[in-house]
């Protein structure tokens, strides 16, 4: 049986893009294993159809955490039997291409994101640089390479003269009916991070006559939970932490608008296509979007949400708007229920088995 490991930098539980992935090619015959790193705060992973390893690091943030990492990681690959290695993102690319030359295995690089154009390296021009030169360095020399849009893949194989497949990150299908009762809210689930737009979200919430929901957490965790009660918000806006994949589908199901903006930090972003999205419309909820290319081009032809600046102003504009002209509203959801059978992993799914059968 042909064995391959896909490496992130995470702790696993959370990765729904890798658990569809790993779950996907598991059920088609290959040996997977996904391997992370485990945090103190890691929950017991769940048994599932494929091998997981979490990696222990005494450094959990910073340059000194990358390096540590990176030579766990070497060795780990190492000393391990695989026919095939997958990098999930630049942070991990570098054991696994040295690895794969070391024992002649196969390669694949997994584009969650335009790793040195994420918010987090705006303002640090000199860890910026490394990883521009990791990418620069590295990625034209891998044969094959996915990502998760069609904008990504174009600035890809623009920026590095080498061609991307796209695999885009969408749900499984889960029919879930939209469940709006009671009190309404607006839903944002994802990591709380830089470039998200939720202090603008936060402070569009005195205008806004709903209340808001949290499901993540993040680097900006503590700065908006001390927003939200400095700006005297507590009995609008519930941090729920994070939150488990099939409570988070009730939950969402149960929402009135999904809040996907961004702010326009980098490429990654501009480029995006976020899983949120799909859930979202998965749910048959309408969606808050950034006018960003990927969601523009979307929402132009399947009239699922809308498109929106992300600042506090417009923001309550445009849920108010909403609120106003409820056969707006109700039109955009019925698109939502109507086109989410197109948005399904079980037609993702092929594209990516048949990218890794062509590696047998």
């Amino acid at each position: 049986m042909k064995t391959i490991i896909f490496t992130v930098i995470n702790d696993l539980t959370y990765d729904q893009r890798m658990q569809k992935i790993c779950s996907t090619l598991a059920k088609s015959g290959w040996k997977v294993t996904l391997v992370g790193r485990k945090l103190p705060t890691s929950f017991t992973l769940a048994e599932c159809t494929y091998s997981q390893k979490r990696l222990s690091c005494f450094f959990h943030y910073g340059k000194l955490f990358y390096i540590e990492y990176t030579i766990r990681l070497f060795f780990y690959l190492l000393f391990i039997k695989s026919s095939v290695i997958s990098a999930v993102d630049a942070d991990t690319l570098v054991p696994c291409f040295l690895v794969s030359k070391i024992k002649s295995c196969k390669l694949v690089f997994d584009a969650h994101e335009y790793f040195s154009e994420v918010p987090e390296l705006a303002e640090r021009p000199i860890a910026k640089k490394v990883w521009q030169w990791v990418e620069q360095t590295f990625i034209p020399r891998v044969k094959n390479k996915y990502t998760v849009s069609k904008s990504l893949a174009d600035e890809f194989a623009k920026k590095f003269n080498t061609p991307f497949d796209v695999v885009r990150n969408v749900p499984f299908k889960i029919l879930v009916e939209p469940q709006i009762s009671g009190e309404k809210f607006i839903l944002y689930q994802g990591a709380l991070n830089q470039g998200r737009a939720l202090e603008q979200l936060i402070l569009a919430m005195h205008r806004i006559p709903l209340t808001l929901k949290i499901a993540g957490e993040g680097d900006l965790s503590k700065m908006l939970r001390e927003l939200v009660t400095k700006e005297g918000l507590l009995s609008k806006v519930d941090f729920l932490g994070f939150v488990a994949p099939e409570k988070l589908r009730q939950l969402t199901s149960q929402a009135y608008l999904g809040y996907n903006l961004l702010t326009n930090q980098g490429l990654s972003y501009y480029y995006s296509l976020s899983n949120k999205f799909f859930d979202y419309l998965q749910a048959g909820i309408p969606s808050m979007n950034p006018n960003f290319p990927e969601y523009r081009k979307l929402i132009e032809h399947n009239k699922v949400g809308v498109i929106c600046n992300s600042d506090s102003d417009a923001i309550a504009e445009e849920v108010n708007r909403l609120l106003a002209n409820e056969h707006i509203y109700y039109n955009l959801q019925a698109e939502c229920i109507r086109m989410r059978h197109n948005f399904t992993w079980e037609n993702e799914a092929k594209k990516i088995i048949a990218l890794y059968e062509t590696l047998r």
